[in-house]
Protein backbone atom coordinates (compact mmCIF):
# COMPACT_ATOMS: atom_id res chain seq x y z
CA UNK A 1 0.00 0.00 0.00
CA UNK A 2 1.39 3.23 -0.89
CA UNK A 3 2.06 5.70 2.14
CA UNK A 4 1.70 9.05 2.68
CA UNK A 5 3.72 11.65 4.20
CA UNK A 6 3.35 13.67 7.38
CA UNK A 7 1.28 16.64 6.85
CA UNK A 8 2.21 18.73 9.41
CA UNK A 9 6.01 18.68 10.28
CA UNK A 10 7.52 17.57 14.50
CA UNK A 11 7.53 20.33 16.42
CA UNK A 12 10.24 18.38 18.60
CA UNK A 13 12.92 15.95 18.24
CA UNK A 14 14.08 13.52 20.10
CA UNK A 15 17.07 12.17 18.67
CA UNK A 16 20.49 13.45 19.29
CA UNK A 17 23.28 14.70 16.86
CA UNK A 18 25.64 12.69 18.21
CA UNK A 19 23.02 9.68 17.92
CA UNK A 20 21.98 10.91 14.15
CA UNK A 21 25.79 10.43 13.19
CA UNK A 22 26.59 6.20 12.22
CA UNK A 23 28.86 4.90 14.90
CA UNK A 24 31.16 3.81 11.35
CA UNK A 25 31.26 7.67 9.97
CA UNK A 26 34.74 8.47 8.44
CA UNK A 27 34.38 12.26 10.18
CA UNK A 28 34.25 10.15 13.72
CA UNK A 29 38.07 9.58 14.10
CA UNK A 30 38.97 12.49 12.27
CA UNK A 31 37.03 14.64 15.24
CA UNK A 32 38.35 12.69 17.99
CA UNK A 33 42.04 13.77 16.67
CA UNK A 34 41.58 17.61 15.92
CA UNK A 35 39.39 17.69 19.10
CA UNK A 36 42.79 16.83 21.22
CA UNK A 37 45.04 18.75 19.22
CA UNK A 38 42.95 21.61 19.69
CA UNK A 39 42.44 20.86 23.33
CA UNK A 40 46.32 20.84 23.76
CA UNK A 41 45.78 24.53 22.29
CA UNK A 42 43.46 26.04 24.55
CA UNK A 43 46.04 28.06 26.58
CA UNK A 44 47.44 29.20 23.19
CA UNK A 45 44.02 30.88 22.84
CA UNK A 46 43.64 32.24 25.92
CA UNK A 47 46.71 34.34 25.05
CA UNK A 48 44.87 35.46 21.53
CA UNK A 49 41.67 36.75 23.26
CA UNK A 50 41.05 39.84 25.32
CA UNK A 51 39.71 38.61 29.59
CA UNK A 52 36.86 41.46 29.37
CA UNK A 53 34.34 42.17 26.41
CA UNK A 54 31.69 39.92 25.00
CA UNK A 55 32.37 36.07 24.74
CA UNK A 56 33.64 35.32 21.23
CA UNK A 57 32.56 32.62 19.14
CA UNK A 58 35.15 29.86 20.66
CA UNK A 59 37.88 29.61 18.00
CA UNK A 60 37.98 25.71 18.28
CA UNK A 61 34.56 25.91 16.38
CA UNK A 62 36.04 28.37 13.82
CA UNK A 63 38.95 26.25 13.11
CA UNK A 64 36.94 23.40 12.87
CA UNK A 65 34.49 24.96 10.74
CA UNK A 66 37.73 25.55 8.34
CA UNK A 67 38.41 22.32 8.51
CA UNK A 68 35.19 21.13 7.43
CA UNK A 69 35.74 23.94 3.88
CA UNK A 70 39.10 22.80 3.07
CA UNK A 71 37.87 18.90 3.47
CA UNK A 72 34.86 19.09 1.35
CA UNK A 73 36.23 21.77 -0.91
CA UNK A 74 33.88 23.94 -0.11
CA UNK A 75 34.73 27.30 -1.90
CA UNK A 76 33.83 30.47 0.40
CA UNK A 77 32.80 31.08 3.78
CA UNK A 78 29.49 31.99 3.50
CA UNK A 79 28.88 28.72 1.71
CA UNK A 80 30.31 26.50 4.91
CA UNK A 81 28.04 28.28 6.41
CA UNK A 82 25.01 28.09 4.82
CA UNK A 83 25.77 24.13 5.27
CA UNK A 84 26.30 24.33 8.87
CA UNK A 85 23.09 26.37 9.25
CA UNK A 86 21.07 22.97 7.52
CA UNK A 87 23.70 20.27 7.37
CA UNK A 88 23.44 18.12 11.14
CA UNK A 89 26.66 16.58 10.48
CA UNK A 90 28.59 19.83 10.24
CA UNK A 91 26.75 20.47 13.51
CA UNK A 92 27.71 17.79 15.35
CA UNK A 93 31.31 18.08 14.41
CA UNK A 94 31.74 21.88 15.10
CA UNK A 95 30.11 21.13 18.37
CA UNK A 96 26.82 22.87 17.76
CA UNK A 97 23.88 21.92 19.25
CA UNK A 98 20.80 21.33 16.96
CA UNK A 99 18.89 24.87 17.58
CA UNK A 100 22.14 27.05 18.11
CA UNK A 101 22.20 30.09 15.23
CA UNK A 102 25.10 29.88 12.97
CA UNK A 103 27.43 33.30 13.25
CA UNK A 104 27.93 35.95 10.26
CA UNK A 105 30.93 35.13 7.59
CA UNK A 106 32.34 38.53 9.04
CA UNK A 107 33.60 36.31 12.04
CA UNK A 108 35.97 35.05 9.96
CA UNK A 109 37.40 37.98 8.36
CA UNK A 110 37.98 39.82 12.10
CA UNK A 111 39.72 36.14 13.52
CA UNK A 112 41.42 34.75 10.64
CA UNK A 113 44.61 36.91 11.28
CA UNK A 114 44.15 36.06 15.09
CA UNK A 115 44.11 32.44 14.23
CA UNK A 116 46.19 32.02 11.16
CA UNK A 117 48.81 34.55 12.06
CA UNK A 118 52.18 33.99 13.71
CA UNK A 119 52.60 31.33 16.67
CA UNK A 120 48.84 29.69 16.56
CA UNK A 121 48.72 28.08 12.94
CA UNK A 122 52.64 27.04 13.77
CA UNK A 123 51.06 25.42 16.96
CA UNK A 124 48.97 23.45 15.17
CA UNK A 125 50.93 21.82 12.33
CA UNK A 126 53.26 21.06 15.05
CA UNK A 127 50.62 19.52 17.70
CA UNK A 128 49.23 17.55 14.60
CA UNK A 129 53.00 16.44 13.67
CA UNK A 130 53.28 15.48 17.88
CA UNK A 131 50.35 13.07 17.02
CA UNK A 132 51.28 11.00 14.41
CA UNK A 133 54.95 10.91 15.89
CA UNK A 134 52.99 9.30 19.14
CA UNK A 135 51.35 7.22 16.79
CA UNK A 136 54.53 5.97 15.51
CA UNK A 137 54.22 7.75 12.03
CA UNK A 138 56.94 9.37 11.27
CA UNK A 139 60.17 8.51 9.84
CA UNK A 140 63.01 10.71 11.55
CA UNK A 141 65.49 9.39 8.87
CA UNK A 142 64.45 9.29 5.43
CA UNK A 143 62.65 12.57 3.38
CA UNK A 144 61.49 13.63 -0.04
CA UNK A 145 61.31 17.89 -0.91
CA UNK A 146 59.02 18.94 -3.63
CA UNK A 147 57.22 22.29 -4.77
CA UNK A 148 54.21 23.63 -6.85
CA UNK A 149 52.62 26.27 -8.04
CA UNK A 150 50.25 27.98 -6.60
CA UNK A 151 47.82 30.54 -8.88
CA UNK A 152 47.37 34.23 -7.65
CA UNK A 153 43.67 35.13 -7.07
CA UNK A 154 44.50 38.48 -9.66
CA UNK A 155 44.28 38.92 -13.11
CA UNK A 156 46.61 38.81 -15.97
CA UNK A 157 44.89 42.02 -16.91
CA UNK A 158 46.46 43.53 -13.35
CA UNK A 159 49.78 43.24 -14.20
CA UNK A 160 51.19 46.87 -15.98
CA UNK A 161 53.71 48.59 -16.07
CA UNK A 162 55.46 49.57 -12.91
CA UNK A 163 55.91 53.32 -14.83
CA UNK A 164 52.06 53.05 -15.43
CA UNK A 165 52.57 53.50 -19.03
CA UNK A 166 50.47 49.85 -20.19
CA UNK A 167 48.28 50.30 -23.48
CA UNK A 168 44.58 49.92 -22.66
CA UNK A 169 42.10 50.15 -25.01
CA UNK A 170 39.04 52.74 -24.15
CA UNK A 171 35.89 50.70 -24.30
CA UNK A 172 34.03 52.44 -21.22
CA UNK A 173 34.80 49.49 -19.51
CA UNK A 174 36.72 50.68 -16.47
CA UNK A 175 36.13 47.38 -14.35
CA UNK A 176 36.81 45.17 -17.02
CA UNK A 177 39.22 46.67 -19.82
CA UNK A 178 40.14 45.58 -22.70
CA UNK A 179 43.72 45.53 -22.58
CA UNK A 180 46.02 44.69 -25.56
CA UNK A 181 49.90 43.65 -25.04
CA UNK A 182 50.67 42.42 -28.70
CA UNK A 183 54.41 43.69 -28.65
CA UNK A 184 54.86 44.48 -25.18
CA UNK A 185 57.59 42.60 -23.64
CA UNK A 186 56.27 41.37 -19.41
CA UNK A 187 58.39 40.98 -17.10
CA UNK A 188 58.95 40.56 -13.53
CA UNK A 189 61.12 43.42 -13.40
CA UNK A 190 59.53 45.50 -15.13
CA UNK A 191 55.63 44.94 -14.13
CA UNK A 192 53.31 44.22 -11.28
CA UNK A 193 50.22 43.24 -10.64
CA UNK A 194 48.14 45.93 -9.37
CA UNK A 195 45.53 43.74 -7.29
CA UNK A 196 48.61 40.83 -5.84
CA UNK A 197 51.76 42.79 -5.98
CA UNK A 198 53.76 39.76 -4.44
CA UNK A 199 52.71 37.32 -7.19
CA UNK A 200 55.27 36.82 -9.91
CA UNK A 201 54.67 36.01 -13.57
CA UNK A 202 55.79 32.29 -13.66
CA UNK A 203 55.22 29.66 -16.35
CA UNK A 204 55.38 26.19 -15.42
CA UNK A 205 57.10 24.56 -18.77
CA UNK A 206 57.85 24.98 -22.79
CA UNK A 207 54.60 25.87 -24.69
CA UNK A 208 52.79 26.82 -21.27
CA UNK A 209 51.11 30.05 -20.86
CA UNK A 210 52.62 32.34 -18.05
CA UNK A 211 50.29 33.19 -15.31
CA UNK A 212 50.65 34.49 -11.78
CA UNK A 213 51.55 32.58 -9.39
CA UNK A 214 53.42 31.51 -5.99
CA UNK A 215 55.36 28.42 -4.89
CA UNK A 216 54.67 25.82 -1.88
CA UNK A 217 57.22 23.59 -1.08
CA UNK A 218 57.34 20.79 1.33
CA UNK A 219 59.24 18.48 3.08
CA UNK A 220 57.53 15.07 3.26
CA UNK A 221 58.56 12.04 5.72
CA UNK A 222 59.44 9.37 3.47
CA UNK A 223 57.54 6.14 5.58
CA UNK A 224 53.73 7.26 5.31
CA UNK A 225 54.31 10.75 3.38
CA UNK A 226 53.09 13.30 6.29
CA UNK A 227 54.16 16.55 5.71
CA UNK A 228 57.08 17.69 8.36
CA UNK A 229 57.90 20.94 7.36
CA UNK A 230 56.67 23.82 4.57
CA UNK A 231 56.76 26.87 3.05
CA UNK A 232 55.86 29.63 0.53
CA UNK A 233 57.43 31.80 -1.51
CA UNK A 234 56.74 34.11 -4.74
CA UNK A 235 57.25 32.14 -7.64
CA UNK A 236 61.39 32.01 -9.58
CA UNK A 237 63.20 29.47 -11.11
CA UNK A 238 65.57 29.21 -8.30
CA UNK A 239 62.63 29.35 -5.43
CA UNK A 240 62.47 25.35 -4.98
CA UNK A 241 65.99 25.06 -3.74
CA UNK A 242 66.50 28.23 -1.86
CA UNK A 243 63.31 26.96 -0.21
CA UNK A 244 64.26 23.41 0.27
CA UNK A 245 67.57 24.90 2.30
CA UNK A 246 65.68 27.27 4.53
CA UNK A 247 62.84 24.48 5.53
CA UNK A 248 65.33 22.11 5.98
CA UNK A 249 66.99 24.02 8.92
CA UNK A 250 63.82 23.83 10.88
CA UNK A 251 63.52 20.09 10.59
CA UNK A 252 65.26 17.89 14.01
CA UNK A 253 67.33 15.02 13.35
CA UNK A 254 68.92 12.69 15.49
CA UNK A 255 71.32 11.67 12.83
CA UNK A 256 72.40 11.86 9.10
CA UNK A 257 69.46 11.58 7.03
CA UNK A 258 68.31 11.27 3.54
CA UNK A 259 66.58 13.94 1.26
CA UNK A 260 64.95 12.67 -2.32
CA UNK A 261 63.88 14.64 -4.94
CA UNK A 262 63.07 15.35 -8.14
CA UNK A 263 65.86 16.47 -11.08
CA UNK A 264 65.26 20.34 -11.09
CA UNK A 265 67.16 19.73 -7.56
CA UNK A 266 69.87 18.16 -9.36
CA UNK A 267 72.31 21.30 -9.18
CA UNK A 268 75.42 21.69 -7.70
CA UNK A 269 75.47 24.25 -5.45
CA UNK A 270 72.12 22.62 -3.93
CA UNK A 271 73.78 19.25 -4.05
CA UNK A 272 77.08 20.74 -2.17
CA UNK A 273 75.01 22.24 0.65
CA UNK A 274 73.44 19.28 1.79
CA UNK A 275 76.58 17.65 1.59
CA UNK A 276 77.84 20.11 4.26
CA UNK A 277 75.31 19.72 6.06
CA UNK A 278 75.22 15.91 6.79
CA UNK A 279 72.24 15.16 4.36
CA UNK A 280 72.59 12.53 1.52
CA UNK A 281 70.90 13.60 -1.51
CA UNK A 282 68.65 10.98 -2.94
CA UNK A 283 68.14 13.25 -6.11
CA UNK A 284 66.76 12.22 -9.12
CA UNK A 285 69.77 12.60 -11.57
CA UNK A 286 69.10 15.36 -14.32
CA UNK A 287 71.32 13.03 -17.29
CA UNK A 288 69.01 13.47 -20.30
CA UNK A 289 70.05 17.27 -20.87
CA UNK A 290 73.59 17.45 -22.94
CA UNK A 291 74.39 20.88 -21.61
CA UNK A 292 73.97 19.55 -17.90
CA UNK A 293 75.97 17.49 -15.72
CA UNK A 294 74.41 15.69 -12.93
CA UNK A 295 76.31 16.44 -9.15
CA UNK A 296 74.98 13.18 -8.01
CA UNK A 297 77.82 10.94 -7.95
CA UNK A 298 77.52 6.94 -8.94
CA UNK A 299 78.31 5.53 -5.85
CA UNK A 300 75.46 7.44 -4.62
CA UNK A 301 72.86 6.83 -7.57
CA UNK A 302 74.17 2.39 -7.00
CA UNK A 303 73.16 2.05 -3.01
CA UNK A 304 69.66 0.50 -3.02
CA UNK A 305 68.90 3.01 -0.70
CA UNK A 306 68.55 5.85 -3.48
CA UNK A 307 66.05 3.54 -5.55
CA UNK A 308 63.82 3.69 -2.73
CA UNK A 309 63.88 7.01 -2.15
CA UNK A 310 63.04 7.58 -5.77
CA UNK A 311 60.40 5.51 -5.25
CA UNK A 312 59.11 7.24 -1.90
CA UNK A 313 59.53 10.48 -2.74
CA UNK A 314 56.17 10.26 -5.71
CA UNK A 315 53.80 10.28 -2.72
CA UNK A 316 54.86 14.19 -2.14
CA UNK A 317 52.42 14.58 -5.23
CA UNK A 318 49.52 12.97 -2.91
CA UNK A 319 49.79 15.79 -1.11
CA UNK A 320 49.29 18.26 -3.45
CA UNK A 321 47.20 16.63 -5.65
CA UNK A 322 44.73 16.26 -2.89
CA UNK A 323 45.16 19.91 -1.48
CA UNK A 324 44.62 21.20 -5.74
CA UNK A 325 42.02 18.68 -6.44
CA UNK A 326 39.58 17.96 -3.19
CA UNK A 327 40.65 21.15 -1.67
CA UNK A 328 41.00 24.52 -2.57
CA UNK A 329 44.89 25.41 -3.37
CA UNK A 330 44.65 25.70 -7.03
CA UNK A 331 43.57 28.79 -6.60
CA UNK A 332 43.02 30.58 -3.08
CA UNK A 333 40.93 33.12 -2.63
CA UNK A 334 43.87 35.01 -0.65
CA UNK A 335 45.78 37.88 -1.89
CA UNK A 336 49.92 38.56 -0.34
CA UNK A 337 52.11 36.09 0.74
CA UNK A 338 51.57 36.21 4.41
CA UNK A 339 47.84 35.13 3.73
CA UNK A 340 48.36 32.19 0.99
CA UNK A 341 51.32 30.70 3.33
CA UNK A 342 49.12 30.41 6.12
CA UNK A 343 46.59 29.10 3.97
CA UNK A 344 48.58 26.59 2.56
CA UNK A 345 50.17 25.58 5.95
CA UNK A 346 46.37 25.20 6.92
CA UNK A 347 45.55 22.85 4.20
CA UNK A 348 48.77 20.96 4.76
CA UNK A 349 47.61 20.21 8.51
CA UNK A 350 44.57 19.07 7.20
CA UNK A 351 46.25 16.62 4.57
CA UNK A 352 47.65 15.31 7.74
CA UNK A 353 45.05 14.69 9.90
CA UNK A 354 43.10 13.07 7.01
CA UNK A 355 46.97 10.98 6.85
CA UNK A 356 46.08 9.73 9.79
CA UNK A 357 42.96 9.15 10.09
CA UNK A 358 43.53 6.56 6.68
CA UNK A 359 46.52 4.92 8.24
CA UNK A 360 45.24 4.50 11.95
CA UNK A 361 41.87 3.61 11.63
CA UNK A 362 41.29 1.24 8.70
Amino acid sequence: MRGNGPEQSDLYSYISLEDRVPANHPLRPLKTIIDSVLKSMSRKFDKLYSKTGRPSIPPEMLVKTLFLQVLYGVRSERLVLEQLDFNLLYRWFVGMTINQDVWDETVFTKNRDRLFAGEALDTFFAKVLAEADKRGLLSHEHFSVDGTLIESWASLKSFKAKDNMVRDDDDSDPGNPSVNFHGETRRNQTHQSTTDTEARLYRKGKGKEARLYYMGHVIMENRNGLAVGLTTSSAGYHEERKSAQRVLKGIKRRKRITLGGDKGYDEENFVAALQAAGITPHIAQNIHSRRHHSAIDGRTARHPGYRISQCKRKLVEEIFGWAKGASLLRRPHFRGLKRIGAFFKFIISAYNLLRIRNLCYR
